[in-house]
């Protein structure tokens, strides 16, 4: 077995002779591909361990400020398809009709530059710095100004660069629209090349059908083979969202019908999301009605200052014994 080269602590990654790559605009690709450096060495022992060691601060909630934070947060770790409409603060530039955020684009692209100036951004890809607004706002940036007809390559988001918060109209409305698939890729599907067709069928085959509810924000339903859920991403700080969940949970008041059960919660940016497993069969519109009641209850719970009981403590236990985080 070949051994590992000696790495010198904090040696500055060095590029090869003649490289039209400049050492502060190194494109970010796999670990172990060729560094774009021209060096050749992979990517992680070269110009990836400055990135690795530049990587800033982790941002615990990136969207917090945005409209609609609970359904970012959905679409980035939930939904795996959908849209958003985004509105810029100082418009759109000339020949760019629209910017529409979209969960996964093709090839994992960060984004992409359509023949008709239109943009899309991927929310879904992974990132090199720990604040997921600002690495989406230097792709957003990339994009505006990428020609037509071309996707945006990934990098390291400058230092001290804009935040989605800096670029966005926090005014705007963020309403998110769910698909079935993934035709919102190409204008027409029909006139697609065979290859983005069986990259399209491939997308959609793997997708988990996803429903957004329309009577409580956040809320979405999906259907597995064994059994269908509900993931509600919820605003509320954790700790008073934990001590009102134990409440209503103590008291057997957090159910969404028959056979339904709040088996847990995740965290992800920064916010708690319950999770509800529910019965094969029960749709998306059976728990309309009955998480707008919960929601009722929750809120009640929420308005609750009291001390815990005994029963609530227990409840609250396991709750957080089986809380995990994604991000």
């Amino acid at each position: 077995m070949a051994k590992k080269r000696p790495q010198t602590k904090g040696a500055r990654p060095q590029r090869a002779a003649g490289s039209q790559v400049d050492d502060g605009n190194v494109p970010v690709v796999g670990a172990r591909e060729p560094c774009p450096c021209g060096s050749g060495r992979r990517y992680k022992a070269c110009h990836g361990r400055a990135a690795a060691q530049a990587v800033t601060e982790l941002v615990q909630r990136p969207f917090e400020g945005l409209p609609g934070e609970c359904d970012w947060v959905a679409l980035r770790e939930l939904v795996p398809a959908a849209t958003a409409g985004l509105t810029l603060k100082d418009g759109l530039p000339e020949g760019v009709p629209s910017v529409t955020l979209a969960t996964v684009l093709p090839m994992a692209w960060p984004a992409l530059r359509r023949d008709d100036g239109s943009v899309l951004i991927g929310l879904q890809n992974d990132t090199a710095s720990g604040d997921l607004s600002r690495d989406l706002a230097d792709v957003l940036v990339q994009a505006l100004e990428t020609a037509p007809g071309n996707p945006v390559a990934g990098r390291r988001a400058p230092a001290g660069g804009p935040r989605l918060q800096d670029l966005l109209d926090l005014d705007a409305p963020f309403e998110p629209v769910v698909h079935a698939g993934f035709e919102f890729w190409v204008p027409d599907a029909s006139a697609a090349t065979a290859e983005v067709k069986a990259s399209l069928e491939r997308a959609d085959e793997a997708a988990v059908p996803t429903v957004k509810l329309n009577g409580v924000d956040a809320a979405y339903w999906c259907e597995t083979p064994e059994k269908n859920h509900l993931r509600w991403v919820m605003p509320h700080e954790e700790e008073r969202l934990l001590d009102a969940l134990a409440r209503l949970h103590a008291a057997r008041r957090t159910g969404l019908g028959e056979g339904t059960r709040l088996v847990g919660s995740f965290r992800a940016h920064g916010l708690v999301v319950p999770v509800w497993d529910l019965p094969t069969g029960v749709t998306a519109e059976d728990v309309e009605k009955p998480a707008a009641e919960f929601a009722e209850r929750l809120a009640e719970a929420l308005a609750d200052d009291s001390p815990l009981s005994a029963d609530e403590r227990r409840a609250r236990g396991g709750l957080t014994n089986r809380q995990v985080t994604l991000s």
